[in-house]
């Protein structure tokens, strides 16, 4: 399996690659990069690419993947809806629409608990990230949208933002107190990573919407 990857410097991404580069059915890993990883592994090529807005010049890079993992995101405090729906919105759907129009090709977006997929809410980020949900659900290939609710760094995956870097600290520390008083709502990054290779390597359609609970049976069934 030949692994796209989107994101691979922030928390949740560093725990994909992890769980991507020790998988025996993955063969190699590209990530799309603005700057360099500093991680060398015999599997993984880096791409710097600097317009996140369009891939089109990668497109030929894209043609051999069999899957699309999408973790880069951005909180939307202190971010204008504009803003926030070019990151969330318009680089994932830049990336998706360079991918080949292959219908056995898996694309894994990473959404959140809380995503309004009536596009109608109040809140901003829950409409933004339904509309993104949307379309690439709409787009002609498998795609699954994985909405975790708190994510626990499991081999100490940071953040390069400072802030992000911070809060993570503070909120591991709530990590074991959570998965006890609301397991609904938790997962690791070493889950979701073990999930996306696990419904990209799957037979057939199965659930396209997956919640911290699914994400943690699928990483541990394989299916």
């Amino acid at each position: 399996m030949h692994v796209l990857l989107f994101g691979a410097t922030g928390m949740v991404g560093q725990g994909v690659l992890r769980e991507c580069l020790r998988d025996d059915r993955v063969t190699g890993v590209t990530a799309v990069v603005r700057a360099p990883l500093g991680t060398a592994d015999p599997k993984l090529r880096e791409i710097v690419h600097a317009d996140f807005t369009d891939f089109s010049a990668l497109a030929p890079e894209f043609e051999t993947v069999d899957a699309c993992f999408f973790c880069l995101g951005v909180s939307s405090v202190g971010k204008r809806e504009d803003e926030y729906r070019r990151i969330t919105h318009d680089y994932t759907l830049a990336a998706a629409r360079a991918l080949p129009a292959n219908p056995a090709l898996t694309f894994v977006y990473v959404s959140g608990e809380g995503t309004d997929s009536t596009e109608r809410g109040r809140s901003m980020w829950a409409r933004v990230k339904g509309r993104t949900e949307n379309e690439l659900l709409a787009m002609p290939f498998r795609a699954y949208m994985f909405r975790p609710g708190f994510i626990h760094a499991s081999h100490g995956e940071m953040s390069r933002t400072p802030t992000y870097r911070r809060l993570y600290v503070v909120t591991s520390r709530l990590y074991p107190l959570l998965r006890r008083v609301a397991p609904k709502y938790v997962t690791t990054t070493e889950n979701l990573g073990r999930a996306m290779l696990a419904v990209a390597a799957r037979n057939g359609a199965g659930e396209r919407i997956l919640r911290s609970p699914d994400i943690n049976r699928t990483a541990a069934t394989g299916s």
